[in-house]
């Protein structure tokens, strides 16, 4: 895929510098992370849920930080020695530090994380202000209005 330059259009126009950065990366590739694997699912009609294999690592080796609009989740495991004398000759656990970034819509904030049975589940929900919803608006006749107009003119 050819790289496209949105730098152009950065100078003539406001509020969009988001667009285009979202842009940009869409068209790069993701440096081929696969580690830890991850589902996103949608658990209700403002909820959601990222569901992160970390087996082996423990809540205080995990950390995660939500900072305008995304969701950061890192782990470091602490190196733990097999014991004295003992020598590991295959490595097939993944012990890897890892990062992992999800790009959050507007108003999801993280409810809450669980870890279970080495998944770790980070509950979303979407908040959406009133004033941003969706409101009905009354209809009147035109008739209602000009009567009363004439009515305050009459008087």
């Amino acid at each position: 895929m050819r790289h496209v330059d949105f730098s152009p259009l950065y100078r003539s126009t406001v509020g969009f510098d988001r667009l285009f950065t979202m842009l940009d990366t869409l068209g790069q590739p993701e440096s081929a992370q696969t580690y830890p694997p991850y589902n996103i699912e949608r658990t209700g009609e403002n909820a959601y849920r990222i569901s992160m294999a970390v087996a082996g690592f423990s809540e205080d080796e995990i950390s995660i930080e939500a900072h305008r609009n995304v969701l950061t989740v890192k782990g470091e495991r602490k190196e733990d020695g097999n014991g004295e004398g003992s020598e590991l000759l295959y490595r097939g656990i993944a012990s890897r530090a890892f990062e992992r970034r999800f790009q959050l819509a507007d108003h999801v904030e993280v409810e809450g994380a669980t870890l279970k049975n080495g998944l770790l589940f980070v509950d979303l929900k979407r908040n959406i202000p009133e004033e941003l919803k969706p409101r009905k608006i009354a209809i009147t006749s035109s008739s209602d209005k000009a009567r009363q107009i004439e009515a305050k003119a009459a008087a």
